[in-house]
């Protein structure tokens, strides 16, 4: 957990419920909330003018996101969707901002957390444009077990779709599916009933 529960609740902040695929916010809104993943997860994604989905991230309990716009001052560059039923906090960006200025510890934690952001999007960005879709798809299950595997866990469910991964990597989803049978026969990584795993 980012900001810890009681200290929101302490600040005002709202616990809003949301069904899947319903916004909790839209692309080019002002930055007035902070907001924070209770339960459940979120993406934020953007649409090109033929309605293609590229997603930018996926935000899971404890996890936050939207935070760059606050910093920066601009509107939010993407949309944050309900990936399924979640509760997630929404604080005043004033109140978050008067909050990092009080506490120094929180203030390093919200850099490292935008420091690794950047890494990635600079990742996707080379991986996208320089590699074939084998290496896109490894390099980015790879990435996705170092942040997120359990470290009890000798072998990394995937928490993704097909679907998911063609919308994070900007591949077509039958190029997704193919090249995962692909690293699937090569011994690369697992599919077991459609489930995919990282040893």
């Amino acid at each position: 957990m980012i900001i810890p529960e009681e200290v929101l609740k302490a600040n005002n902040a709202l616990f809003n419920n949301y069904s899947r695929n319903d916004y909790v916010f839209y692309e080019d809104d002002p930055p007035l909330f902070y907001y924070q993943v209770i339960t459940g997860s979120v993406k934020m994604c953007s649409f090109s003018s033929d309605g293609q989905e590229f997603i930018q991230g996926i935000f899971n309990a404890g996890q936050s996101f939207g935070e760059p716009a606050i910093f920066g001052n601009f509107p939010f560059p993407s949309s944050a969707i309900a990936l399924e039923d979640c509760v997630v906090a929404k604080l005043q960006a004033a109140v978050f901002l008067e909050i990092l200025k009080k506490d120094f510890e929180l203030m390093k934690k919200f850099t490292y957390l935008m420091a690794e952001r950047l890494r990635y999007k600079s990742m996707v960005l080379k991986e996208i444009s320089s590699y074939n879709p084998e290496h896109i798809i490894m390099t980015m299950l790879k990435y996705i077990r170092k942040n997120q595997k359990p470290e009890s866990e000798n072998k990394f469910h995937i928490p993704y779709t097909r679907q998911q991964i063609a919308d994070m990597t900007g591949l077509r989803v039958e190029t997704v599916i193919r090249t995962i049978k692909k690293l699937a026969r090569e011994g690369r990584l697992e599919v077991t009933g459609h489930k995919i795993y990282l040893k």
